[in-house]
């Protein structure tokens, strides 16, 4: 039954990690799109890009920790 368990805990982990890499693709996608627009807010853009991008990735690295601590 544990071997069950930890399948489906990687599966869970799996399906849980698309949710973070669309949200990155649309935060580097509308960052470019931005930047493309308005090039001399380029700077401020990124910056809040990479906040964005900051915030999505912790979100999956918690659920990697709790991959494991299950």
């Amino acid at each position: 039954m544990e071997d069950i368990s930890g399948a489906l805990a990687l599966i869970g982990y799996g399906l849980g990690a698309i949710g973070p890499g669309i949200g990155i693709g649309l935060v580097a996608g509308n960052a470019v799109q931005a930047m493309a627009r308005q090039p001399e807010a380029a700077g401020m853009v990124r910056t809040t890009m990479f906040l964005g991008i900051a915030f999505t990735e912790a979100l999956a690295l918690i659920g990697f920790v709790l991959f494991f601590l299950a």
